[in-house]
């Protein structure tokens, strides 16, 4: 029995002989994953589709390749606050929407599958729907004032011109 231990041969290698990982941006590493988990699924689905839907496949397969090719391109740094705000006012206009939307629904199937119900008796039974429904719209709604009491690239420009002005002075 032996109770000495084993050296081990093999000396550890120092911190700089590892690569450092290579620094792939988020939409370069969305294309990536997509592609990956895309071109197995549409490996396997494919033969056991009928032809024409087969086909139909492959191409939506194509156009995604294509269009996921396009976005890894763009360099998110480059995007500044100005482009942003046409989509912040569409996803708080979607917000508002969708919330009175939903409430028109609620309220249309609390009339026509629940006519029994006094009004007192809807908001007991379903007020945890009403309170998420007017939720999502408050959420737009504080989505758009935010953006509307975002300054403006010419405020900005005038207010460092008028600092500038100031420091001459």
């Amino acid at each position: 029995m032996d109770l000495e231990p084993e050296v081990n041969s093999n000396p550890i290698p120092e911190a700089s002989e590892f690569a450092s990982p290579a620094e792939r941006s988020p939409l370069k590493l969305l294309r990536d994953t997509e592609a990956l988990l895309r071109r197995q699924t549409v490996e396997i689905i494919a033969p056991i589709l009928p032809p024409i839907v087969a086909n139909n496949l492959e191409n939506a397969s194509d156009v995604a390749e294509e269009s996921l090719n396009e976005l890894a391109e763009i360099d998110l740094d480059e995007i500044g606050d100005r482009e942003l705000q046409p989509a912040r006012i569409l996803v708080g206009l979607s917000f508002v929407g969708f919330g009175a939307l939903l409430i028109v629904l609620l309220l249309l199937y609390l009339s026509t599958l629940h006519p029994e119900l006094s009004l007192n008796n809807q908001m007991r039974h379903y007020w945890h729907e009403y309170i998420w429904f007017v939720c999502l719209g408050v959420t737009g709604m504080m989505i758009l004032g935010r953006e509307a009491m975002r300054p403006k690239e010419e405020d900005k420009s005038k207010k460092r011109e008028a600092s500038a002005v100031r420091r001459r002075l």
